[in-house]
């Protein structure tokens, strides 16, 4: 319903209601159809569904079948270990689900407690739950708005819409109907919303919405949209189905054959365990939880503060940087850019140069008279943004104001768009005019209003908020200031050019962007003509080939049109809170990974629905700071850059362990597989397995998250969504260098068992060492570990060193003997070990510098 379109008598005609409000009786029967005036939640994750949710994983439920089998059997102590590692696993799960679940109660709490209202054509106090749709609403300064309304009676009414429409300025209300169709929210000057907040003045308002028909009831409707996997949970979704599916393939196979062959049930069982238990890697959910924790907790000192997670490796994935533009790119500060004055434009830094001038003086001096902003006792002023603009020349330039007293005034007005004040100086009257120039212009005598129209729309082009100046001298105070006679045959002074300037940080950032192909995109609800002018300064828009988008020429365009040109959309303007969730949906249509700012309540969605949402910690509400990912404690566009890279810096390190961890896991398999095959006996029981996994795997494998960011961390473009964690050679590299640790492990055991050895300890200690020269070798994809610097990660090295203190410990001291079957080695068993272990490092050195090599042929 485009009630924005009525006049007053047709919209209190099609609510059955008047001036006076609803009488009780027809507010009770309206409340029973339309319902209470409240937001309402959608279907709610209980907490045992939740938990019971950390279950479905495929690898969890082989690791659970597992733990039942050897408790059947009777190995206890592999079941207890497993099920612990399990519910671990399920708990951290369970605990980052249930904080991201509160959205809708933010939602909520904006929602007002009482209202003035007209019921029985008198004022009562009501719950704002109470209203319904015809009921007449009284609002005045600090009051929120308890429904959308569309006002009646406006004495310079302004109401703050930031949250629901991203309009940095309070909006000036009017009583008049607006033609025009498909207007974006901060356009219907005559209607206020639920949620916002009354600034100045007061004002009567019919109710036309109540509850989730309000336009925060349509932004609550999409909160409860399902959010997106990040890129690892993508991948780690898929690698764990094809795992899990490989693994009962091996264990099945691996039973079959030995059952052929007349091996023992119980032991083949038990060996067919110990695969499954090998091939999973039980320690990765855990290092990748710890390992983005710890990366959370050092983002803080980028102004970053990550409330989900997996937002931590999303931001080395994202494609796309949809970010708004006041106060993120902006400073959200108006400052007088440009001043035009006796037919000569001036910059900021050439004011101080024209006050000789007795007409310029006399425009610097009226910026701070015909002015409202005040400075407090702690010199700061306040007031309105573009008053506090002009206010801060006046003080630049050290203006003295003592000796013009304000005498009258004839206040601003959203219909006149003029606001005028009276002076004495010298025993002379003199009144300033400041206002809309197309306006004030019309009041000027003297002036050539062609050219002077040009001049104002030169600087409009420029993106500039444009305000005129004029002054006229009389020879009384009028008593009873008049409009038409007081602000009519004015002396034309200039005109101010205000806009909020880019942040300094700003250029770098986005060009920062660029080189790590990473795409920013402007999304703001203030004009196309100032969006522009920042975007080409910072250098978001660059090309003829980018484009510059409203609102409503976006709501012209089907699905199939927008797709296509939504790669080469660099600027929305005036876009609506379904539009922003349009935007983000159509770039992941595309394949890319979004990164969506936001501060206001219209943004909760679309913050939601990107791959990663940013809420902004200085200005943002509550209800998206609950539906981020990720809140930029400065408002800054330079530390998403920041972010970014930590966020890379991360998902490397990620890549490495999982490289690291699954590595270890082949070697593990292909011991446990081709040893029987030659005739050897199973190698390692379920029991040294989980302790190579968990301990052996787990600490220096949190350690490397610690690792430094390869040096083109910014100079490369993101992974591809799609890439799965195999590619460039992974896969390839987890093959080999575990069968190369089976083939040391393998030939240490046979010729063990010829010598008379303790065998099952010197292939559990080989394959535990091997491991530690591993993650030596993997610190660095391109760098060999002398040119990085052996110390320069000292939490691995301590990680490497307490998982070899561990391994000693269970090697050499009785009460861990029996528990992890292991007998004491000589100084020879020990030292054999720990030479055939470093062949795994020199290998993987030799692997990157011939690969480095090819790097350069290329």
């Amino acid at each position: 319903m485009n009630w924005h379109r009525l006049n007053i008598p047709e919209t209190f005609e099609l609510l059955g209601s008047g001036k006076q409000g609803l009488t009780t009786n027809a507010a009770e029967e309206k409340l029973l159809q339309v319902g209470p005036n409240e937001l309402q939640e959608g279907k709610k994750k209980s907490i045992a569904g939740m938990l019971l949710a950390q279950f479905k994983d495929v690898m969890i439920l082989i690791l659970l079948a597992a733990a039942i089998i050897s408790g059947i059997i009777g190995d206890l102590t592999d079941t207890i270990v497993i099920l612990v590692i399990v519910l671990l696993n399920a708990i951290i799960g369970f605990l980052q689900e249930y904080r991201a679940e509160k959205a809708m109660l933010a939602l909520k709490k904006m929602a007002v407690t009482q209202a003035r209202v007209m019921r029985d054509g008198s004022i009562a106090w009501l719950p704002a739950t109470m209203l319904v749709p015809g009921d007449v609403v009284l609002l005045e300064a600090g009051n929120a708005v308890p429904a959308d309304v569309r006002i009646i009676e406006s004495i310079n009414l302004k109401v703050e819409e930031a949250a629901l429409t991203g309009e940095s300025h309070a909006i000036d209300k009017t009583i008049h109907s607006i033609e025009a169709d498909d207007l974006p929210l901060g356009d219907k000057k005559n209607m206020a919303f639920k949620g916002t907040f009354v600034t100045y003045g007061r004002g009567t308002a019919v109710v036309i919405a109540t509850g989730m028909q309000t336009e925060l009831g349509r932004i609550a409707k999409m909160l409860q949209e399902d959010e997106t996997l990040t890129p690892l949970q993508q991948r780690m979704a898929s690698f764990g189905k094809k795992l899990s599916v490989l693994v009962l393939l091996l264990c099945v196979l691996f039973f079959v054959a030995g059952w052929l062959r007349g091996e023992e049930v119980v032991k083949m069982v038990m060996t067919s365990i110990s695969l499954a238990v090998a091939a999973i890697p039980e320690a990765l959910p855990a290092v990748i939880t710890i390992s983005l924790a710890l990366a959370a907790k050092r983002m803080i000192r980028f102004n970053s503060l990550i409330r989900k997670l997996p937002a931590v490796e999303t931001l080395g994935s994202v494609t796309y940087i949809c970010t708004d533009k006041t106060g993120t790119l902006t400073k959200n500060k108006m400052h007088v850019e440009e001043v035009f004055v006796n037919g000569t434009m001036y910059d900021r830094n050439s004011l101080a140069a024209i006050t000789e001038d007795n007409k310029a003086m006399l425009l610097l001096r009226a910026f701070g008279l015909n002015n409202d902003a005040v400075a407090g006792e702690d010199k700061i002023i306040k007031g309105d943004s573009t008053e506090i603009a002009l206010m801060e020349i006046h003080r630049e330039l050290n203006i003295q104001q003592d000796l013009w007293p304000r005498l009258a005034e004839i206040a601003f007005d959203a219909d006149r768009k003029l606001m005028t004040t009276f002076h004495s100086y010298n025993n002379k009257i003199i009144s300033f005019t400041k206002g809309a120039p197309d306006i004030l212009l019309q009041r000027c005598v003297d002036i050539d209003l062609a050219v002077m129209q040009k001049q104002v729309d030169d600087m409009a082009a420029k993106g500039h908020r444009i305000l005129g100046f004029a002054y006229r001298y009389w020879d009384v105070l009028p008593q009873y200031p008049d409009i038409e006679i007081h602000e009519s045959g004015l002396q034309f002074l200039g005109l101010a050019g205000i806009i909020d300037p880019p942040r300094e940080e700003v250029y770098d950032a986005v060009a920062q962007c660029k080189t790590a192909g990473i795409v920013p995109v402007m999304i703001t609800g203030d004009h196309p003509l100032t969006a522009k002018t920042i975007a080409e300064r910072i250098g978001i828009l660059n090309s003829e080939k980018d484009l510059v988008i409203t609102g409503q020429q976006l709501a012209q365009l089907d699905n199939d049109s927008f797709l296509a040109k939504v790669e080469r959309i660099k600027v929305y303007a005036r876009v609506s809170p379904e539009q922003k969730l349009q935007i983000v949906k159509m770039l992941q249509q595309k394949g890319h990974y979004v990164a969506m700012t936001g501060d206001g309540v219209n943004d909760a969605p679309s913050l939601k629905r990107a791959n990663i949402g940013i809420a902004m910690g200085i200005t943002g509400t509550d209800v998206s700071k609950e539906a981020a990912h990720m809140i930029l404690l400065d408002d800054n566009f330079s530390t998403i850059v920041r972010a970014v890279r930590e966020g890379r810096r991360i998902y490397d390190n990620i890549l490495k362990f999982i490289k690291y961890l699954m590595t270890t896991n082949s070697g593990e398999l292909w011991t446990l597989l081709l040893g029987p095959m030659i005739g050897l006996p199973v190698a390692l029981l379920p029991i040294h397995i989980l302790w190579i996994n968990l301990v052996s795997d787990g600490l220096p494998a949190i350690s490397l998250s610690f690792e430094k960011a390869e040096k083109d961390i910014m100079n490369r473009p993101p992974r591809p969504p799609q890439q799965s964690v195999f590619a460039n050679g992974r896969g390839l590299h987890m093959i080999w260098v575990g069968m190369l640790m089976a083939g040391i492990a393998l030939s240490a055991q046979a010729w063990a068992i010829n010598h008379g050895l303790h065998w099952q300890t010197i292939v559990f200690n080989v394959l535990c060492l091997c491991q530690m020269g591993h993650v030596m070798a993997i610190r660095s994809e391109k760098q060999s570990l002398f040119a990085s610097g052996v110390f320069s990660n000292k939490p691995l090295i301590g990680g490497v060193l307490i998982a070899l203190l561990l391994q000693f410990v269970i090697t050499y001291t009785p009460a861990f003997q029996p528990i992890f079957q292991t007998e004491a080695l000589t100084l020879n068993e020990f030292l054999m070990v720990g030479v055939l272990s470093s062949i795994v490092f020199f290998a993987v050195e030799i692997e990157k510098m011939l690969s480095g090599r090819k790097r350069k042929q290329v």
